[in-house]
C-alpha cells in the first residue's frame, strides 16, 4: 500500500518573527486562506485517503496541526520528542509504517513547500511509487528556473526507464549547495535538478541504508519499534531520543545509498523557506512591491512588506523586506533576508525567549 508521510516538524527560523516556538511556519496562512500544513495535506487528496497519511512533528506541535486537518486520525500523527533532523524523523516513520503494512511504500512529502501545479505533482509520486515498488530509491527533482546557491544540486545520469509521461533518471551525486559559478553552470546543462527534498521508497528498502549506513541510529529505531503499541512506547522513544544524533536523510543516508534515481519535476514548486521565497508567489505591483494587509506607499520600489491588523505605511523605500507581528517587527534589505535567523539565534544566545 502507498502512505504518505509529511514532515512538519521544522522550526523556519527564517520567517522570524511570524514563525515561532508555539506557532510554526507550517501552522501560518502564509499564501492565501488555508495554512502551509492544510495547503500540504489538500494536495494529497486525489491519492491518498485521511487514513494513509501520515505526520511527523514535534509533540509540542502535534495539537495545534492535528486541529488543523482533523480529517486525519489522531493515530497518525508520530511525534518526536524533541527534534532531531530529517534523518532520525524518516526513520521514525518508517518503523511506524513497517508495523502497520510491512509492504508499505512511503512518500517523504513536506509541510513548508507551496506546489502549483497539483495535477503533475500527483502524476509524479505515482510514477515514482512504481519505480518504488521495483526496489529504487526515487527522489523527486526540480527543473532549475535560476541559478539557485540556496538549494542542492541533483547530477542525473542515464535514463533508466519511462514512467508514465516521465523519464527517470540514474542519481550520479548530490551537491552541496554551491556557489554562485558552480550554479551557473549548472544551469546552463540539461543533467542537474534542485533537490526538492521529497522521496519515495519502500519503507524495508530504506531501513535497510539506514541499518547499512547510519546502524547507531538503525538500533535505537529498533528498540523504539519493539516498544510501538505497548504502555512503555513513549518512555522507550523519549529515552532513545536524548541517545540520537541530529542528523539530515541527505548526509545521512541519501549521498551515498545505493540504487538512487531522480524523476524531475515542473511543478510550480516554491520552498517557503525565507521571506525571499514567499515574495515569489505573490503579485507584484508595477513599482516591483508586495504588500500583504493595509499598506499606504510613497515612492517605495521592489519592498516586500507581509503586515497584520496595522497599517504600514513606507516612504521612500527600496530593496527592503518589511515583517510586522503582533509583538515584533522585523526591517532588513532584500539582500541580506537570510541573516534573519541569525537574529533568531542572537535571541536564544540572550536568553530573550520571549520574543521567539
Amino acid at each position: 500500500m502507498f502512505y504518505a508521510v509529511i514532515m512538519a516538524g521544522g522550526s523556519g527560523t527564517r520567517l522570524w518573527p511570524l514563525s515561532r516556538r508555539g506557532r510554526s511556519k507550517q501552522s501560518l496562512k502564509l499564501v492565501g486562506e488555508r495554512t502551509m500544513f492544510q495547503h500540504a495535506v489538500d494536495r494529497l487528496a486525489p491519492l491518498f485517503p485521511p487514513e494513509r497519511i501520515y505526520v511527523v512533528t514535534r509533540e509540542d506541535q502535534s495539537g495545534m496541526l492535528a486541529a488543523q486537518a482533523s480529517e486525519l486520525p489522531a493515530a497518525n500523527f508520530i511525534t518526536e520528542p524533541v527534534g532531531r533532523g530529517t534523518g532520525p524523523a524518516i526513520g521514525l516513520a518508517a518503523i511506524t509504517l513497517k508495523q502497520i503494512d510491512p509492504d508499505a511504500i512511503m512518500a517523504v512529502l513536506t509541510a513548508d513547500h507551496y506546489i502549483a501545479d497539483t495535477g503533475q505533482f500527483c502524476s509524479a509520486l505515482q510514477a515514482a511509487e512504481q519505480m518504488a515498488q521495483a526496489g529504487h530509491l526515487v527522489t523527486l527533482g526540480i527543473k532549475p528556473t535560476s541559478a539557485s546557491t540556496g538549494f542542492g544540486y541533483i547530477r542525473q545520469g542515464a535514463v533508466i526507464a519511462i514512467e508514465g509521461s516521465f523519464q527517470v533518471f540514474r542519481v550520479e551525486r548530490f551537491i552541496e549547495k554551491p556557489a554562485a559559478e558552480a550554479a551557473r553552470q549548472m544551469l546552463l546543462s540539461a543533467n542537474y535538478s534542485w533537490n526538492s527534498g521529497m522521496f519515495v521508497w519502500r519503507v524495508e528498502r530504506i531501513l535497510e541504508e539506514f541499518q547499512r549506513q547510519i546502524p547507531g541510529l538503525y538500533d535505537q529505531l529498533t528498540q523504539v519499534a519493539a516498544a510501538l503499541g505497548t504502555p512503555q512506547a513513549r518512555m522507550v522513544l523519549g529515552e532513545g531520543w536524548r541517545r540520537v544524533t541530529e542528523q539530515t536523510i541527505d548526509y545521512g543516508v541519501m549521498e551515498h545509498a545505493e540504487d538512487v534515481v531522480v524523476i524531475p519535476v515542473d511543478i510550480g514548486w516554491t520552498d517557503v523557506g525565507s521571506w525571499a521565497n514567499l515574495a515569489e508567489l505573490l503579485p507584484a505591483d508595477a513599482n516591483g512591491n508586495m504588500f500583504v494587509g493595509p499598506h499606504q506607499e510613497i515612492d517605495t520600489k521592489n519592498t516586500f512588506v507581509f503586515g497584520g491588523s496595522r497599517l504600514v505605511a513606507t516612504i521612500g523605500l527600496k530593496d527592503i523586506v518589511i515583517v510586522d507581528s503582533e509583538d515584533a517587527l522585523l526591517v532588513c534589505a532584500k539582500n541580506r533576508e537570510q541573516e534573519v535567523r541569525e537574529i533568531v539565534a542572537k535571541l536564544i544566545a540572550n536568553g530573550e525567549s520571549q520574543w521567539l
